[in-house]
Parts: C-alpha cells; structure tokens; sequence
C-alpha cells in the first residue's frame, strides 16, 4: 500500500511556498519568518506552528474596508512544514521581487508577514458601482500565494494596443500599474456577466498582467447602485 501511495507523499523542500499539486500550498516555516494565510486554509502542518486569529495589524487594515466583507487572515509562525488550501481551488505561487500585485480579498491565500499590504479601493471604478471596488494590494520582496477556481489565464496586457476586458467577477488579481476604468455593455448583457439587463467590464491597459479564473464570483463585485 506505501508503494501506491507514494506519489502523492511529501516531497523535498525547495523554496519558501511551492505547490503540492494543483490546489495546495507548502509553506516552509521558520522562526521569525511570519506569515499570513487566510482564516482556516489550514490542512496540515509538521513541527511546532502557532496560529494567532485576526491579529491587531490585520484589524487595523482590515477596518479600512468599507464594504463589511472584512479580511479574514491569520498569522502563522513557528518551524515546520505547513500546508493550505481553499475548497479544492487551484493555488498560484508568485515569487514577488519589489514588485505589487492586486488581489481579490477572496483569492488571497498566504503572503509574507514582512510584505506592505492593505486594502485599497480601485481607480476609476465608483461611478459603475457606487462605493466602487475594493482590492487587497501587496508589494516588497518576498512570496504570494492566491487562489483561483478553476486553471486560470494570465493575459499579458503589454503585447499589443488593444485594452483587456475582464468580468469582475471573474477577476483574480492584476498589475496595480496597469489602468483601470469601467465599461457598460447594452448589447452582450446577456451573454456576459450576470445577465441583469446591463453586463459591466473592466478595462485594462498598459504593462503588466491580469489573472482570470474560469468561474465567477459567487456575488457581483461590480454592479450599479442607486
């Protein structure tokens, strides 16, 4: 039986997070290497790791998000293996280098205690939807972990002039350089989006990249208000 098994055992440490097939997350823990994960991504862990639940720099940033949906975070330390994962999605590793990248607060799975990061309302946006939309944007040097339900594509938006319009509920994570702004749609309301009489895009442009996942939102993040 440990012979059938034993491709999907535990394999060498290669880096700080790497995946462990296509829907879990290996982190390497140290001491003094911190780390925040999402509430309850927990799965598995070796060595001795401690949990500390919406610690007081998590409620402070986390109170800056006007939407209500708050950002439920752990963090995590102590010396082990530790391992995550979020319903079966797929997890993307992102090794960030003095780099940004905006993330839907629901697609945040784990990032470096030691990363900048807080919540940020996206440009351009609050005449489409009233208060707007409203991302998790992390910068510096050092290791990222999102989620996304289903393989998701990755459009480089620096190859040519056209814009990319993505689904807002269909929206992983971008380039925080990249330029944002609203489009409303008449005529493919019912075939994109949720179709409720009028679909809404995002249009990027400029360098950088956009994340989707094959699967939208279970609620619209972008829809108009009255």
């Amino acid at each position: 039986m440990n012979q059938q098994l034993a491709g999907y055992a535990p394999t060498p440490v290669t880096a700080r997070m790497e995946n462990h097939g296509r829907t879990m997350l290996k982190v390497a823990m140290a001491t003094g290497q911190d780390l925040y994960a999402r509430t309850g991504s927990m799965v598995a862990y070796e060595g001795f790791i401690q949990y500390e639940p919406n610690p007081p720099a998590v409620r402070q940033i986390a109170s800056q998000w006007i939407t209500g949906e708050g950002a439920p975070i752990m963090k995590c330390s102590g010396d082990g293996l530790l391992y995550l994962a979020d319903y079966g999605a797929d997890v993307l590793v992102i090794n960030l280098n003095n780099d940004s990248l905006s993330v839907n607060g629901t697609n945040v799975l784990a990032f470096d205690g030691h990363l900048t990061w807080g919540v940020e309302r996206v440009k351009g946006l609050a005449k489409f939807a009233g208060q707007g939309l409203w991302n998790v944007c992390i910068s510096g040097t050092g290791w990222v972990a999102i989620t996304s339900r289903g393989t998701p594509i990755v459009v480089d938006c620096g190859r040519g002039e056209d814009e990319t319009y993505v689904d807002p509920d269909a929206l992983v994570a971008w380039s925080p350089n990249l330029k944002v702004k609203g489009k409303r749609s008449f005529k493919a309301s019912s075939l994109i989006g949720r179709g409720s009489g009028e679909a809404y895009q995002m249009a990027f442009s400029g360098q950088g990249i956009v994340v989707v996942q094959p699967s939208e939102d279970s609620t619209d993040r972008l829809r108009v208000r009255n």
